[in-house]
């Protein structure tokens, strides 16, 4: 699988490559991204990463980690969203991009907070993968639910 993996961030194609493969890495670059939005990656959202991919993606620990690890390096330097959002509206069909956008609400709420960057790249993203607001806004309450976190966490007072 790693090979897979870091065939699609380095652009390029292996015999087993598949567009289930180039969907993982794109959703894992991005939550890597929600993940750095404050110029650093915790614990916590590692976790959560690790956590959500594997429940998502049914992959091994090995394998979250390996997907991770590749996230992490290929968005090192940039934030290249956009590349790994129209690996999405290519490769899911409109009905089913919402779960990315719940992906990427789990690791904002990593640390039981949401920053004003956090909440500003999900707005970014839902609008690219043309998810409405009140999907969005659905999205998050079933995270908050899913977490124990209170519905007014991270709003403005």
């Amino acid at each position: 699988m790693l090979n897979r993996i870091r065939a699609f961030f380095d652009g390029g194609e292996t015999d087993d490559h598949s567009e289930a493969d180039d969907l993982h890495a794109a959703a894992a670059a991005l939550l890597v991204e929600a993940a750095r939005t404050d110029d650093t990656i915790t614990q916590s959202e590692r976790a959560r990463i690790l956590e959500v991919t594997r429940r998502h993606f049914d992959l091994s620990e090995e394998e979250a980690q390996d997907l991770l690890s590749a996230a992490v390096f290929d968005t090192e330097d940039v934030s290249p969203h956009h590349r790994y959002v129209s690996v999405i509206m290519e490769r899911c069909p409109p009905d089913r991009r919402l779960w990315i956008i719940e992906m990427l609400w789990e690791v904002a709420y990593a640390d039981g907070e949401l920053h004003d960057l956090e909440a500003s790249l999900l707005r970014r993203i839902g609008g690219l993968l043309h998810i409405s607001d009140v999907e969005r806004g659905e999205a998050r309450k079933r995270v908050l639910q899913r977490l124990g976190l209170p519905e007014d966490t991270g709003l403005p007072i």
